[in-house]
């Protein structure tokens, strides 16, 4: 049985650019979450934060030795360039784009599926990523 892994990751800054975090849940086959991470990732803008994101979550996926993969984000941008639908003009862009093509290779199936910003584990991720946010801005005022 090759393990099959369901991933849900999001990135946004406050200010474009500005304080980012990033976060990404894990799921096993049956739907039933198996890791969540979320982390500060100091100025960013959003697009590269989203991508942080999924390169993080990609990371953990490859850690866990999973082989079939379905990535999903609500950025379309991030989507659209990764499954070659829209180009990769910005050379930062370009270089994540780069890191995300070379995980793929880690796994014997792989998908990138836009999904809207009302889905409920994007909904989860993007809660994790404002929690981050607040205590990043909370530990700064002390």
């Amino acid at each position: 049985m090759t393990p099959k892994m369901l991933l849900y990751s999001d990135g946004g800054a406050r200010g474009n650019p500005g304080p980012a975090a990033i976060a990404f849940i894990a799921q096993n086959e049956l739907s039933q979450t198996i890791k969540t991470d979320t982390r500060y990732i100091g100025i960013h803008t959003n697009n590269q934060a989203e991508y942080e994101a999924l390169l993080l979550a990609l990371k953990f996926a490859t850690s866990f030795g999973a082989q079939d993969v379905i990535c999903h984000l609500d950025s379309e941008l991030v989507v659209k360039q990764i499954n070659g639908e829209y180009a990769v003009k910005n050379s930062v862009m370009r270089l994540y784009w780069c890191k995300v093509k070379e995980l793929q290779s880690s796994f014997v199936k792989i998908a990138f599926v836009n999904v809207r910003r009302t889905n409920p584990h994007i909904a989860q991720a993007d809660a994790l990523v404002n929690r981050t946010l607040d205590a990043q801005t909370e530990s700064n005022l002390r």
